[in-house]
């Protein structure tokens, strides 16, 4: 018998009995379930409440017994043009914020992606706007939009271009104005995202390209793109799905004003439920929102194991 042969006859394990398997499947659980315990009970549970709640009549206030109604509520909303002119306009929200952050952040990750000096100090200040608490991102742009003492208006009166206005509070700018808010804050996200997708990028690659003659546009088209795409899809669609679910940014800077211009579904679904009690009818709305997320999601996954299949 050589070496080799008894060397692996040596290392050659007899197959684990079922009840082993079974210990090694229940410690495995075992230490899954720290993690998973939070994500059933803040999560999952609250959830498969809430859809619950969506087939009764709950109220708050209310002396009687909640009742299951079936699809009632879900009835009245496919009839409530008010909340399917929330739902357009979270339509517009989340596509007129996710667009333009994502085309900024890009432009600013390739910046921050090239040998610059202080780039480091660039970097840090690119990322504060995402440290802030959405609250006080709030506050402070509702101050920069003050139609008396904000210092956009002062920068207009400044340069000559008018006596300034009422940004949050007027039926044509508060939505536009809002958005804006929403691509400053949520762009050092995506930026962050793109910066490291470009740093995995092999620089042999960039190289080669300019080598051939290839300009910068074409290196971008050709090298750059096709590396970082995964990584765009992946934090567009984290960006609309939470776009979709925004809340508190609105309501700090308009509360869904004026004349509901800005009333995200979020927004209208917090209303009926604390503001009229509508426990039942908030509930069907926040249904529908996780159907439409869930399509979203889908459409994404579906998209990334199409690309998977191709490479």
């Amino acid at each position: 018998m050589t070496l080799a042969t008894a060397t692996t006859r040596s290392t050659k394990r007899p197959p684990a009995p079922n009840g082993d398997r079974r210990l090694t499947d229940h410690g495995a659980w075992f230490l899954v379930l720290p993690a998973l315990l939070p994500i059933l009970v803040l999560s999952v549970g609250p959830l498969l409440y809430g859809i619950a709640l969506a087939f009764t009549d709950a109220q708050s206030g209310r002396t009687a017994a909640t009742q299951w109604i079936g699809l009632l509520n879900f009835r009245d909303l496919l009839h409530d043009t008010l909340f399917w002119d929330s739902f357009r306009i979270g339509l517009l929200w989340a596509v007129g914020v996710t667009v333009p952050q994502f085309l900024l952040a890009l432009g600013l990750a390739l910046l921050l992606n090239q040998n610059l000096r202080l780039r480091w100090l660039a970097r840090a200040l690119a990322i504060i706007p995402w440290a802030m608490p959405e609250v006080v991102v709030g506050i402070m742009w509702r101050l920069v939009y003050n139609p008396d003492a904000g210092i956009l208006n002062e920068t207009l009166r400044d340069l000559g271009l008018g006596d300034g206005r009422d940004w949050l509070t007027g039926l044509a700018t508060a939505l536009p104005a809002v958005i804006v808010v929403g691509v400053w804050a949520g762009m050092p996200q995506t930026t962050v995202v793109l910066l490291a997708g470009l740093q995995n990028t092999p620089r042999e690659l960039h190289e080669a390209a300019a080598m051939d003659g290839a300009g910068a546009w074409r290196r971008f088209r050709t090298v750059t793109w096709p590396a970082l795409r995964p990584v765009a899809l992946a934090i567009t669609a984290l960006n609309l799905i939470w776009n979709l679910n925004s809340f508190a940014l609105v309501y700090v800077l308009t509360s869904g004003g004026p004349g509901g211009r800005t009333r995200l579904p979020m927004l209208f679904a917090y209303e009926e439920a604390f503001r009229y009690g509508q426990f039942g009818y908030a509930a069907a709305m926040g249904c529908v929102m996780v159907a439409v997320i869930s399509v979203v999601l889908a459409v994404h996954l579906v998209g990334r194991l199409r690309g998977g299949d191709q490479r």
